[in-house]
């Protein structure tokens, strides 16, 4: 008995180091994330308009900076459909500038980011800070960061389930397709642009020909 005893009680680490490592693997591959841009290097970026990256974006302090005009939009080299992708902004006074998702050329839905105080476009709720741009507004109360100061960010993407957060705080959710969003898309901009917001596309970063600042941007894709 004492033997059989010693025997489980010399073999029970390694079966519970199994077991763990086991688990820590399926729980790794559930959680799959790909860091876009690291602070150290676009790789994972492209021109839309053809030029070099780095012509208007730089990277600066572990930033993406867009400095100056003519570099243009910058999009991610792969399409995503189905996703979930964080990152972290900040943008100038009066500033102007968006992240684009499901995008196919310069068109795509739009993570508005804005100075909603001194920009014109903040004159219109649904084309401020954190909301889809020119489709559903994000509330009044939402806890936007001060000009300046950095702000987290999530989009998620899941067939027709659309959810922006700013800060921690859901402050967008709309389901495409259905009567209210047939109505809001009749009424904005993309109303003429048959399959809009559908399908895959790339992640735009848009030079909006106002400094902006993006930071700590991954996406992990779903099912």
């Amino acid at each position: 008995m004492s033997v059989l005893l010693l025997i489980f009680s010399m073999k029970l680490p390694r079966l519970f180091f199994v077991l763990v490592f086991s688990i820590s693997t399926t729980l790794a591959a559930e959680d799959k994330w790909t860091v876009l841009f690291d602070g150290a290097s676009l790789k994972h970026w492209t021109s839309l308009e053809g030029e070099s990256v780095e012509k208007g974006w730089r990277i600066s302090d572990g930033t993406i900076h867009r400095h100056e005009e003519g570099g243009g939009d910058i999009i991610s080299r792969k399409t995503y459909e189905n996703f979930i992708l964080e990152f972290e902004w900040k943008v100038s006074e009066v500033g102007n500038s968006g992240v684009k998702y499901r995008a196919r050329g310069k068109l795509g839905l739009e993570y508005q980011i804005l100075d909603d105080a001194k920009h014109a476009d903040g004159k219109k709720p649904s084309r401020r800070a954190a909301g889809l741009y020119d489709l559903v507004a994000a509330p009044d109360s939402k806890p936007v960061s001060p000009i300046g100061e950095w702000n987290s960010a999530r989009i998620v993407a899941k067939g027709r389930f659309l959810e922006h957060w700013v800060n921690g705080v859901k402050v967008m959710s709309v389901e495409q397709s259905t009567d209210d969003w047939n109505e809001r898309f009749a009424a904005s901009k993309y109303a003429k642009r048959e399959g809009f917001g559908f399908g895959a596309g790339h992640i735009l970063l848009q030079d909006h020909h106002d400094p902006v600042w993006f930071r700590n941007i991954r996406i992990k894709r779903l099912p």
